[in-house]
């Protein structure tokens, strides 16, 4: 698993032991507030283009690094790319996310291909490749996946919602149909994971953005279940595989979906209630997170005051600092090298 033989804090706090300066890194890194990614960006054209060109995608991956020397760089791609492989039509709207063609109806289920044309995704293997050649080897090298439930609410219905009420209805009405989306879904993220791994990753991830919509009966079965199925499915090939789990808003859901599934650590958003999360969550795992993306955005001794607290909280235990979701566009570069700096200043040994 590991690609040499340098020490990566951020696989070490994954791998039991607690880090007394805990490693950093950011969801959404590499993005839209960085002035070196809007260029490249510009380049590509679509932002697919800027997914699928190994030589651009590993670029901006890597921004990141050079600027802030985290701990981690999380390939740049999408989790949208799996309905992609599926030969599903996936756009990018500018200003309006994704939009994808629905399938929201059985009838347009029993449309949807089996199995992904992973030649599609091989720009995403190539740039890992390219990222760990690049990459000091003190750094840990992420891939993801969306989440089955969070992707199956795209391909329902073609584009975000506020509350994903789409794919929830449809679970509802047409579980059997449902379920076909998600199992292909699970079944092809399994494959898709298992080459991130070989073409480099030390960690995974899996996104599952949407699980807080759902009760906790319907979070079992769509959020937990199949989450706990790529998992074993890739420990299945890859025993030691260390894998992260983020069911935002799973709140006092997190604790029975860390011991179903099986993960090393689980993200965290902000609005996780800290005392619950320590006896509860990060007394079996690592805990990633929790730091509010405004509050980055806002600064000062605000910013100072929410990052003394997410350490107050949880870096006594197993502790990866991070946002409880990526960052915004509109974050001053400033504040986040305040918030490295802080971290990194962290004396509670």
């Amino acid at each position: 698993m590991t690609h040499n033989t340098a020490v990566k804090p951020f696989l070490e706090v994954l791998s039991g032991r607690r880090q007394s300066v805990p490693p950093l890194w950011m969801m959404r890194q590499a993005g839209r507030y960085l002035p070196e990614y809007r260029e490249v960006r510009a380049k590509a054209g679509g932002f697919l283009d800027l997914c699928f060109n190994p030589d651009f995608a590993a670029e901006v991956t890597l921004q990141p690094i050079r600027r802030f020397n985290f701990d981690a760089a999380i390939i740049f791609s999408d989790i949208l790319v799996i309905p992609y492989a599926l030969g599903r039509s996936v756009r990018f709207e500018v200003g309006e996310g994704p939009r994808l063609d629905p399938l929201d109806t059985p009838d347009k289920v029993g449309t949807l291909a089996a199995k992904a044309d992973f030649t599609k995704l091989e720009p995403v293997f190539e740039a890992l490749r390219r990222v760990r050649r690049d990459l000091d080897p003190r750094i840990a090298l992420i891939g993801f996946c969306g989440a089955p439930w969070t992707v199956a609410t795209y391909m329902v219905a073609g584009h975000g919602t506020p509350d994903q009420a789409p794919a929830r209805m449809m679970a509802y009405r047409h579980p059997e149909a449902f379920a076909k989306i998600v199992d292909t879904i699970v079944e092809n993220s399994i494959t898709y994971l298992l080459g991130q791994l070989s073409a480099g990753a030390d960690v995974l991830q899996i996104f599952d953005t949407w699980a807080g919509v759902l009760p906790p009966r319907e979070f079992q079965r769509w959020s937990v279940g199949p989450t706990k199925r790529i998992v074993d499915g890739v420990r299945a090939k890859v025993p030691g595989a260390r894998i992260i789990g983020f069911p935002r808003g799973a709140g006092a859901l997190l604790p029975g979906y860390v011991e179903a599934t099986g993960v090393d650590a689980v993200s965290i958003d902000w609005a996780a209630e800290p005392s619950l999360i320590r006896a509860t969550v990060q007394n079996r795992v690592a805990v990633q997170g929790n730091l509010d993306p405004l509050v980055l955005i806002a600064g000062g001794e605000a910013l100072d005051r929410a990052i003394d607290d997410v350490l107050a909280n949880y870096a006594q235990g197993r502790l990866i600092f991070n946002l409880g979701h990526g960052i915004q566009p509109e974050t001053p570069i400033a504040h986040v090298e305040q918030m490295v700096k802080r971290v990194r200043a962290y004396e509670g040994n």
